[in-house]
């Protein structure tokens, strides 16, 4: 029998744990010497690619010395935290990265302590020693403290410690020495965990922890196999997490060698396989012996926070894009179904009076994530302003608060710190360095934080960074001011023309440019002032016989504002839409008529 240890790499965004996974793998054999690699080799996803970030947890696996080590490659961002939750419970340990600069930052607590709740004894990695404001030994320290906070046991609090760079693939036990290879953290995940233990002859028992789909052979179970074995070709018992009890045939099964999926005959207790045969199978369900049937405790995923309406496109321009392929209610509830076969922390509810759907996630991101893949495969449609899902505790109407970490230099601290508590943020550290940057800690309603990001890249002349990471519920704190800028709205339809957007200009930043389609109640700029203004951006200069130097000025546009899709889902007001085409993100008002909107809002 294999000897077979599985485990996980986590932590906050950015401090490396896609990189190491690249040094473990390129370590120990999994790329032939001719083979040309590609950075954070996991993130085989276009979007993952392009933002630098995971999305999906991953598997893999290393053959070291007689061991297999199965390895978990995890999401760093708050948003994509379900994909951390459920996969705990097939790991033997975690490797807990922190950057040996930045030390534990928001995601780190989380992902710890669903690692501390699951009783696994974290390896910590202080990644990026090689950093000029390194400072390993007192992120050490910090760790430490974040262990404390989260009530560790004496056993957790013992946690073995690695130093090293993830991007030159070294390791090492201590400061003092110089790592040549991996090879170190490695021998130290030995050294913490045994291999998993069991008996072949054990009746089945395994628990779904992750989902896929494949288009040829239908939606995928993921899961450790705790007890036994399982055979490709076997009738199985399904134990729902709903009490009901079914069976059915294992028609393909798959484990992990290096980064590809192997097709198997059977697989043992303690490794982590990849199954089809049943088309309803759902995260937490029990695979179990037809005739021994022990369902395990069900996984339970956190509820979302944040929730959009995803709408049929109803602007003048619905299906002029020659990219769009789906336009219809039909097509929407389609791509939304084949979303929650794998996204388990989205939920999704029929919107009952309009064309559309009530999309519930964790968080703007996990949504935008959504809708840029829908608009890359061909998705047209209509997306309301992000809202809060309120939760009733005690008896108390409470809301989504956030962990906000904010390092600026001082000069703008007083700035942030006043947009935040205008936001009803409260201010919880202030830590000076002594590099004229000042450390701040706020606890802040998530529905405050909406739209903020591009305020703060404002106010710190890009200089800022700023992490959230959801915290807890919290009563709610009533009203927040929203945006503090209107918009100009075109009350023609038509393509703009320089002569307008020029004169324009004073008025707000325009966000679009000459030349383009616009229709009635389409947003073009955003106004100076806090009000909306209807302008017609395609009214051209009168012709006459006369010309003098004096009155034929050159006319001069500055550039466009363009939003990314986060930037105009953060951006717009409570009665407008963002329109999401292959091609195009537009922003317009939810009512087009200016005349009507104007008798809407005097009532």
């Amino acid at each position: 029998m294999e000897k077979i240890i599985n485990i996980a790499v986590v932590a906050h965004v950015d401090a490396g744990k896609s990189t190491l996974v690249d040094a473990l793998l390129s370590q120990n054999g999994v790329f032939r010497d001719n083979e040309e690699v590609v950075d954070c080799v996991m993130d085989s996803n276009d979007i993952e690619r392009e933002r630098g970030i995971t999305i999906y947890s991953k598997n893999c696996s290393i053959r070291y010395k007689d061991y297999k080590i199965n390895i978990v490659d995890t999401p760093g961002h708050a948003d994509f935290s379900s994909e951390v939750e459920r996969i705990m419970k097939t790991v033997d340990t975690v490797i807990l990265l922190v950057d040996a600069a930045e030390g534990p930052m928001p995601q780190t607590r989380f992902v710890l302590k669903k690692a501390l709740e699951q009783n696994l004894r974290p390896i910590l990695f202080i990644n990026k020693i090689d950093k000029k404001d390194a400072r390993p030994e007192a992120v050490v320290d910090m760790t430490f403290d974040l262990f404390m906070e989260l009530n560790a046991t004496d056993e957790q609090l013992d946690f073995p410690i690695c130093y090293g760079t993830a991007r030159e693939g070294i390791a090492e036990l201590s400061l003092d020495e110089k790592g040549t290879d991996i090879s170190p953290l490695l021998d130290l995940v030995l050294k913490q965990c045994k291999p998993y233990e069991g008996n072949e002859n054990d009746p089945l028992q395994m628990q779904v922890s992750s989902l896929d789909y494949d288009s040829f052979i239908g939606r995928l179970g993921i899961g450790r196999v705790t007890k036994g074995k399982i055979k490709n070709g076997q009738t199985v018992a399904l134990a729902r997490n709903d009490g009901t009890i079914s069976s059915f045939r294992i028609s393909k099964l798959f484990v992990e060698e290096g980064i590809k999926r192997v097709e198997k005959d059977e697989a043992y207790y303690g490794d982590i396989v990849t199954f089809a045969g049943c088309p309803t199978i759902s995260i937490g369900d029990t695979i179990c012996d037809k005739d021994h049937v022990e369902p395990m405790e069900p996984i339970v995923i956190e509820k979302p926070t944040l929730s959009m309406d995803f709408l049929v496109n109803s602007s003048p321009f619905a299906g002029l894009d020659k990219a769009s392929k789906f336009l219809t209610n039909r097509h929407i509830k389609e791509r939304l179904d084949k979303e929650l076969e794998t996204n388990v922390g989205l939920e999704v509810e029929e919107l009952p009076d309009s064309d559309g759907y009530k999309v519930s996630g964790r968080g703007e991101l996990h949504l935008s994530i959504l809708l840029e893949n829908m608009r890359r495969e061909g998705y047209e449609l209509s997306v309301s302003k992000p809202e809060v899902l309120y939760k009733e505790i005690d008896g108390k109407k409470c809301e989504p608060f956030e962990k906000v970490i904010v390092n600026c230099p001082s000069t703008y601290s007083g700035t942030i710190i006043n947009d935040l508590q205008e936001r009803k943020a409260v201010l919880e550290v202030v830590n000076n360095d002594e590099n004229d940057y000042v450390h701040l800690e706020f606890s802040a309603p998530t529905r405050g934080l909406i739209g903020y990001r591009s305020a703060f890249i404002t106010n710190t002349k890009g200089e800022g960074i700023m992490v959230r990471s959801f915290e807890d519920y919290k009563p709610y704190v009533g009203e927040i001011n929203g945006r503090k800028n209107g918009v100009l709205v075109s009350m023609e339809n038509g393509k703009t023309l320089g002569f307008s957007l020029f004169n324009l200009q004073e008025r707000g930043t325009l966000i679009v440019g000459p030349a383009e389609d616009v229709y009635v109640g389409m947003i073009v700029g955003i106004h100076n002032r806090d009000n909306d203004l209807n302008v017609n951006p395609c009214k051209n200069k009168q012709l006459t016989n006369t010309r003098a130097s004096g009155s034929d000025e050159a006319i001069a546009l500055i550039k466009p504002k363009t939003f990314t899709l986060e930037e105009a889902l953060e951006f717009i007001a409570d009665d407008e839409y963002v329109e999401v085409t292959p091609s195009a993100i537009r922003l317009r008002k939810k009512v087009l008529d200016p005349d009507e909107r104007f008798r809407l809002n005097r009532k």
